[in-house]
Parts: structure tokens; C-alpha cells; sequence
């Protein structure tokens, strides 16, 4: 049985809860997010993005960036992005549409080119285009469970390096030039590899998942053409669109994601219309795979003043 549906919303009194899609995604209306929320009701909202791996929330216009920074530390350590500059006084991951980073139209899960990637994210809508700019969320657990037997212990016994120096145009049919220059002269500032298993064991449920997304770069002992291959079979799996829900930002939206449940795309459908959202990103742990084995750095940044020997 798949687990996403053994709980109904009832199981959280404490939420005015609304189901989105069958596989993915919920709503919770009537909520007021800061850090001082009761430990009751941040307890019922940790359990329910646990089941639904993606929460919901509209009118969340009271939050400034220093509080969407509070209510995020209440699920961990928050972190900058390793290469983004983050706006000046936070840790802010902001896509602003008018600059070359702020699309972020392909498949991922946040951050997997480092050893432990985010394990939640947190999104502000700060400027909603009038039309377009959806968002949508793949569960990544229900992926791995639809598999056949057979191809899921194949994936088990798979490992993948990921890296942010990935290939920016392959999935793009149009990659304009100031996006792909942001992409080599930002988001590649510093060249970070890490490596995963493509199934591991979420931390706190025991759901496996499968671990992809465009950071994938090639799989451990495999060919380049042949880790494309596999990773396409596994990735199409993932991206189904029974597995997504889709959302329509409005001003003031925060949308919440399990990181290592989940891949989402932003559809870059609106234009030139102004779109700025900002993230809060909450420090998570090295993958564990199935038999145990856990995610390794291949290569990051050496610090400054630090030689290679």
C-alpha cells in the first residue's frame, strides 16, 4: 500500500486541510505562519508535509524576509545557497524572473551537487505574474513504489554523482544568452560533485525515493551515454503526471517541500512579466541508501588560503 494514503487530513485536527491531488500536495487554509506558532500546530504541519510533501499556504503577505527566516529555523538550520549571492543582510535563495538565474524550468530536487542537500524548502511569493509561473511538484516516493520489482532493486543498486556544472541547455528548447551567461558566471562560481544513491531511505518516514533531477550528471561505472539512457527511464518515471500537483502562485503564497520526497519545475510561461519569489532553505543530511551506504562529496571548493596537496 502507498503510504501517502494511509492518513486523511482528519489526522490533524489542529488544520483546515484541503487535499490538492491524489498523489501530492496540500492546502492549508486559515494559518498564520511566523516562529511563535504553538508547538501543537508546527507538530501537526511538520506531520502533514511528511505525508503530503508539499503544503500550501495563501496570504502569507505578513511575512517579511526576516520572518520567513525565523519560521524556517523552525524546521532546522537555515543555509545560503553555496554559490548564489543571498540578498544582503539573509540567507535568501531569490529568483528574481528579470535576472538570468530566476527560471528555474527543468526538473530537480534542491541543491543535490552537495553532500547533505536541503531537506526542506520553504517559497515566498514576493512578485506573481498576472498569468502563468505555476509550479509543480513530483513525489518522488510514489515514483520509486510504482516500479517493477525488478527495476527497483536495479536503482537500488545504483549511485549517481550530481553537480551544479551540469548541462544547463539540455532540457531547455530555448536557453537565451544571459541565462546561460548567469549560469557560468554565478551558479558555476565554485564547481561542487557529489555523489548519492539514486534510492535512498527518507530519514524520518523509511519511504525510499528516488534521487534524480537535471543536477545529475552520470552514474558510477557506467558510460555517459548509458547513465542517459538509465536516467531517463528512471527520471520519466518520476515526473508522471499522476505523481505532480500543480500550483498557481498568488501574491503572498509560501509553499513548503520535503526536498528528499519531491523534484518540482517553474513553468516559464509568463514572459516578461516581473516574477520574484524567495527561499528558505533548511540544512539536511547526506542521502542513506538502501544497504546503508551513504552520500560522499567528489570534489567542492577548497577554502581560502587552503592548498591541495
Amino acid at each position: 500500500m502507498t503510504v501517502t494514503h494511509a492518513i486523511s487530513p482528519q489526522a490533524f485536527p489542529l488544520l483546515n486541510l484541503r487535499r490538492v491531488a491524489g498523489n501530492i500536495g496540500a492546502e492549508i487554509r486559515d494559518i498564520e505562519l511566523s516562529a511563535n506558532v504553538s508547538d501543537e500546530l508546527f507538530a501537526q504541519i511538520e506531520a502533514a508535509l511528511l505525508k503530503y510533501k508539499v503544503l500550501f499556504f495563501r496570504n502569507q503577505n505578513h511575512l517579511t524576509d526576516e520572518a520567513h527566516q525565523a519560521f524556517g529555523a523552525r524546521f532546522g538550520k537555515i543555509v545560503a545557497h553555496p554559490t548564489v549571492p543571498a540578498p544582503t543582510g539573509t540567507k535568501l535563495f531569490e529568483l528574481d524572473a528579470s535576472k538570468g538565474g530566476g527560471r528555474a524550468d527543468s526538473w530537480h530536487t534542491d541543491v543535490t551537487f552537495v553532500e547533505a542537500f536541503p531537506k526542506i524548502s520553504i517559497l515566498r511569493g514576493v512578485t506573481i505574474p498576472e498569468y502563468g509561473g505555476d509550479t509543480v511538484w513530483a513525489n518522488t516516493v510514489l515514483a520509486y513504489e510504482r516500479l517493477p520489482e525488478a527495476l527497483k532493486r536495479f536503482a537500488e543498486s545504483l549511485r549517481a554523482v550530481h553537480s551544479n556544472d551540469y548541462d544547463y541547455g539540455a532540457e531547455r528548447i530555448v536557453a537565451e544568452e544571459h541565462r546561460v551567461q548567469h549560469h557560468r558566471q554565478v551558479f558555476v562560481s565554485s564547481v561542487w560533485e557529489a555523489e548519492h544513491p539514486v534510492v535512498h531511505v527518507h530519514p524520518q518516514t523509511g519511504e525510499r525515493a528516488l534521487l534524480l533531477g537535471h543536477f545529475f550528471k552520470h552514474l558510477v561505472g557506467f558510460s555517459s551515454r548509458e547513465s542517459a539512457r538509465i536516467f531517463e527511464l528512471l527520471q520519466n518515471r518520476a515526473i508522471q503526471l499522476e505523481n505532480t500537483v500543480r500550483w498557481q502562485w498568488q501574491q503572498g503564497d509560501v509553499v513548503i517541500w520535503d526536498n528528499r520526497s519531491t523534484q518540482h519545475y517553474a513553468v516559464n510561461d509568463y514572459g516578461n512579466q516581473p516574477r520574484v519569489v524567495r527561499r528558505v532553505t533548511v540544512e539536511g543530511e547526506p542521502a542513506v541508501a538502501v544497504d546503508g551506504s551513504r552520500s560522499r562529496t567528489v570534489s567542492r571548493p577548497q577554502p581560502a588560503g587552503q592548498q591541495v596537496a
